[in-house]
């Protein structure tokens, strides 16, 4: 699935190349269509990956021809052309808002749905099953709740599954509450 997401994006940006090729349209505007029409379309179900380094860096660099493609090579002071490269791409575009940090935003609003269902559903029962048995030599695979732990590790939450639980209950109390009044 995530290496069949950036062929997707590329249709996508085929789709509105003219828009974004256009020297007439401002880079904010670009921007606002970039990250309206093809990034959606990129990062579809991204909820559910657990991404190799292999991956991210495969979206990363995705990302950057898209943007390469957007703002075009630049004349220089002595007439020599100048390729945009990813630091260039990383001051154009706010970084906070790209793909990994959606990729993790989105994965640990799943979480969070997944860690306040009951134990009785599937995607509880996926997530907290232990197949047992003995795996295979070398390093585990990535696990999708590897990635959720990580993600949650940057924001600096310990346990995630409680603290997902405690602000649903606390939100939940909260709407009571207000009902009552």
């Amino acid at each position: 699935e995530v290496r069949r997401r950036p062929n997707s994006g590329n249709a996508c940006y085929f789709s509105v190349q003219n828009i974004l090729s256009s020297r007439l349209i401002s880079k904010n505007l670009k921007i606002k269509v970039y990250k309206t029409i093809i990034l959606p379309v990129v990062l579809y179900g991204c909820e559910t990956w657990s991404l190799t380094q292999r991956e991210e860096h495969r979206l990363q660099v995705f990302e950057n021809r898209v943007l390469r493609r957007m703002f075009e090579p630049r004349r220089e002071d002595d007439g020599a052309w100048r390729k945009l490269h990813s630091l260039y791409c990383s001051k154009v575009l706010d970084r906070d808002t790209m793909q990994n940090c959606i990729i993790r935003s989105a994965r640990l609003r799943w979480a969070g749905h997944v860690a306040r269902i009951e134990d009785s559903d599937l995607p509880k029962k996926i997530i907290d099953n232990n197949p047992g048995g003995q795996r295979k030599r070398g390093r585990p695979k990535l696990r999708w709740v590897d990635g959720v732990e990580g993600g949650a590790r940057v924001l600096g939450c310990r346990n995630w599954r409680v603290v997902a639980r405690d602000r649903w209950r606390m939100v939940v109390e909260e709407a009571k509450a207000h009902i009552r009044l």
